[in-house]
């Protein structure tokens, strides 16, 4: 199929991103670079190099994908590195018609591969680089703790403590990587006091093909309170879910590129994007890891635009919604949503 509007069209689209991983954002030119003064191995043939780094093609799985992540995680090795990645990610966001941003980041996925990096210096690293950012550009920057459930209870636990003692420069905190075999309960505690602390919720779930996904979004709702849903897109499994997540307006953060990337649908024809908003779920449109996809999010609108018929009018009412439900303060997010 023929697209009628252009990257450039979507580009100049003014956009929110509610779901953007920080940590898997890095610019590629500053990744090479990067890797080259660390002395990383890497293939020195411009052709593969890409597929050694990044996720380009469709992988097998989302676990899969996942593993691919460890790649990214050699280069965060310092606070000058994270204070760059966290100024171009801004400036690559907005060159791409992006206005509003909630990055994530998991402060044990970076900590874990550079135990030098505490938690501290790694939030501290990215609020320079969001600051610098934003001395030149006008966008609106939030960030979200992401708790890992691969990890021990009392990892998730310090993590928990530290997003609260950092509440006023964290907006929410996440759960993500693979949801099978980690129950959410032993997690319940750990939201419940960050909701006392008044931080917002986010889980990623719902989102690789599962017999139990859709009981995985009742219980990331009912559980852990989210407000949001990261993906969720096996949520077309059930129409009784589907009208659940509208009465209560809970909205799918969904990536369609990465949706595709981890194989959760086969096709970018079989995505239940447009079967989702005719339903009228609430949906917003997201990046997911632009800097692991070598992407951008007018690449996601691309794709939905392509593949799945969204026009103008359908993309202007997934940022409503996306501005909507920001966790960012209405006055941050109206300065730069009306320039």
């Amino acid at each position: 199929m023929t697209s009628n509007l252009s990257i450039q069209q979507l580009r100049s689209l003014p956009k929110v991103d509610l779901h953007r991983h920080l940590d898997c954002s890095m610019r590629w030119s500053t990744l090479l670079e990067i890797a080259t003064t660390l002395k990383l191995p890497f293939p020195q043939n411009p052709q593969k190099q890409q597929q050694y780094f990044l996720v380009t093609e469709p992988m097998v799985n989302l676990e899969a994908v996942l593993n691919k992540f460890l790649m990214a995680q050699k280069v965060l090795a310092s606070e000058e590195i994270l204070e760059r990645l966290a100024f171009e990610a801004c400036e690559d966001a907005f060159n791409d018609g992006v206005r509003i941003v909630e990055f994530r980041y998991a402060p044990t996925f970076i900590s874990e591969g550079h135990p030098s990096l505490t938690f501290e210096k790694i939030h501290q690293a990215f609020l320079r680089g969001i600051a610098r950012a934003q001395k030149t550009i006008p966008i609106a920057v939030g960030l979200i703790c992401i708790l890992q459930r691969i990890l021990p209870l009392d990892k998730v636990e310090a993590v928990t403590n530290f997003a609260i003692e950092n509440k006023d420069s964290f907006l929410a905190m996440d759960l993500a990587d693979n949801e099978e075999g980690f129950e959410p309960k032993p997690f319940a505690p750990f939201f419940a006091a960050a909701r006392k602390a008044g931080l917002h919720t986010t889980i990623h779930t719902g989102e690789a093909p599962n017999p139990l996904s859709t009981q995985w979004i009742y219980d990331a709702i009912e559980i852990l309170g989210a407000e949001r849903i990261g993906h969720g897109v096996q949520a077309i499994q059930s129409p009784e879910l589907m009208q659940y997540l509208i009465k209560k307006d809970i909205p799918l953060e969904i990536c369609p590129y990465s949706n595709y990337l981890t194989q959760a649908f086969k096709t970018y024809e079989d995505h239940p994007l447009k079967k989702l908003i005719d339903a009228g779920v609430p949906v917003t449109l997201n990046s997911d890891d632009p800097g692991m996809f070598a992407s951008t999010l007018s690449d996601d609108y691309l794709i939905a635009h392509q593949y799945q018929k969204l026009s103008f009018i359908d993309f202007y009412k997934c940022n409503e919604t996306s501005y909507k439900h920001s966790f960012i303060s209405e006055a941050e997010k109206s300065r730069v949503w009306s320039r």
